[in-house]
């Protein structure tokens, strides 16, 4: 793996552990700051995978932006488009008054977290840990 791609997981799995963290608090959890970091996982994921394969994108957060150049290099991408179209609404939104996430939210995001990063993973050869 080229090391800017490299860059990217080790920043993706740092918003999978706080992400992971923060979904496991009982008191007074942070639905929204595991929803923020769930999409901020996927989003460095995706940006690894594109790095890795030579692909220039712009810098966004947009998920479905990303979705889009990284079916140009692999077309299974396309069975994660409902995990990239749900959590593109946590990428900005929901860190801003009047958009707030619940319980529900938080494990679908982590759900759809899960399923980006193991299929990334495994497309930049690393194992599922």
């Amino acid at each position: 793996m080229n090391d800017l791609a490299e860059e990217w997981v080790i920043k993706a799995e740092s918003d999978y552990r706080v992400a992971m963290r923060e979904s496991q608090v009982t008191e007074q959890p942070s639905y929204d700051a595991v929803c923020f970091h769930a999409q901020q996982c996927a989003e460095k994921y995706a940006k690894a995978f594109l790095q890795e394969n030579s692909i220039e994108f712009e810098r966004t957060h947009n998920m479905l932006y990303l979705l889009s150049l990284c079916l140009s290099a692999e077309a299974a991408f396309d069975q994660y488009k409902p995990d990239f179209e749900f959590l593109d609404d946590f990428s900005v939104d929901v860190r801003y008054p009047g958009d707030f996430a619940d319980d529900e939210d938080a494990r679908a995001a982590i759900e759809s977290m899960k399923r980006v990063r193991s299929f990334v993973r495994s497309k930049l050869g690393l194992s599922e840990s």
